[in-house]
C-alpha cells in the first residue's frame, strides 16, 4: 500500500498529501515527511535542479540586499548538501572561472561546478591559514546556513545557537577583507546582545533578515553584517 495519500477537491483546488504513520516511522518523522511533500519550495528546488530548499533563502536575501557579486571569494561553512555554495557559484561567476567558492563541512558533499568543497572543521585552529591559502587572499563573504543540533532543553540548546554564531563570527572576522559580508543563521530569541554588539563593533550595517522561504512558523532567521571594518576594529 502506497505511504501517501491525498485529499482535497475536485475543480482546481490543490491537493494536500497526508503521510500515513508507518511501524518503524517515529511521529515527528512522519510530520517533517509531510511538511517536505506539501512544501513549495521543496518542489521548486527539484525543478530547478537545486540541492536543497535552502537555496531559495539565500537567493531572497541577495535579491534585497546584493550580498553576492561576479568575481568575489566566497567561504560557505557548513555547506552540506551544497544548496547556498550552488547559489554562489551562479551569483560570483565562479563556474566560468570569475570568482572562487569553496565549501566546507565535516560531511562527504558531491561534486558542484565552480564550487571546491573540503572536508575540515572550521573550528581548527589552523582552518583560517588554509582557507585563505586557498583563495590566495582573504574572502569577500562567509556564509553560514548551519544550526546547531537540538538536546530539547530550552535553555542548552539556546546556548548552543548563540554560540554557534559567534564561533562562527569569529572565523568570518578572521578570514573577510575589509568590506565584505556575513551572512547566518540565527534564531528568534537566539543573538544574544554581546553577540550583535561585537557585530555592530566589526561591521558598519547589522539587519535580521527574515526570507519567505523559510518555513512558516519557524524561529529561523537570518543576520547579515556588511562593511567588515577589518581586523582589530574597535
Amino acid at each position: 500500500m502506497s505511504p501517501v495519500k491525498s485529499s482535497g477537491r475536485e475543480g482546481g483546488r490543490s491537493l494536500k498529501t497526508h503521510v500515513k504513520t508507518a511501524k518503524k516511522r517515529t511521529l515527528s518523522s512522519t510530520l517533517w515527511l509531510q511538511r517536505q511533500l506539501n512544501d513549495p519550495y521543496v518542489a521548486r528546488a527539484k525543478l530547478e535542479g537545486y540541492r536543497s530548499r535552502a537555496a531559495f533563502k539565500l537567493i531572497e536575501i541577495d535579491e534585497r540586499y546584493h550580498v553576492l557579486h561576479p568575481g568575489q571569494k566566497i567561504v560557505d561553512l557548513g555547506a552540506a548538501p551544497g544548496g547556498w555554495s550552488q547559489v554562489a557559484a551562479q551569483k560570483t561567476g565562479s563556474r566560468d572561472g570569475r570568482g572562487r567558492v569553496i565549501g566546507i563541512d565535516l560531511l562527504d558533499i558531491a561534486p558542484l561546478p565552480g564550487v571546491e568543497f573540503r572536508k575540515m572543521d572550521f573550528l581548527d585552529p589552523a582552518a583560517p591559514a588554509h582557507l585563505k591559502e586557498w583563495l590566495g587572499g582573504k574572502a569577500d563573504v562567509v556564509l553560514s546556513d548551519m544550526a546547531a543540533n537540538a538536546t530539547g532543553h530550552r535553555k542548552t540548546d539556546h546556548l548552543r545557537i548563540v554560540g554557534l554564531i559567534e564561533l562562527a563570527a569569529d572565523f568570518a572576522c578572521e578570514i573577510l577583507a575589509p568590506g565584505g559580508s556575513f551572512l547566518a543563521k540565527v534564531f528568534q530569541g537566539g543573538t544574544e546582545g554581546m553577540v550583535l554588539a561585537r557585530l555592530k563593533r566589526d561591521f558598519t550595517t547589522v539587519r535580521h533578515v527574515k526570507p519567505k522561504a523559510s518555513r512558516a512558523g519557524s524561529a529561523e532567521l537570518y543576520v547579515l553584517a556588511s562593511g567588515f571594518r577589518g581586523a582589530g576594529s574597535a
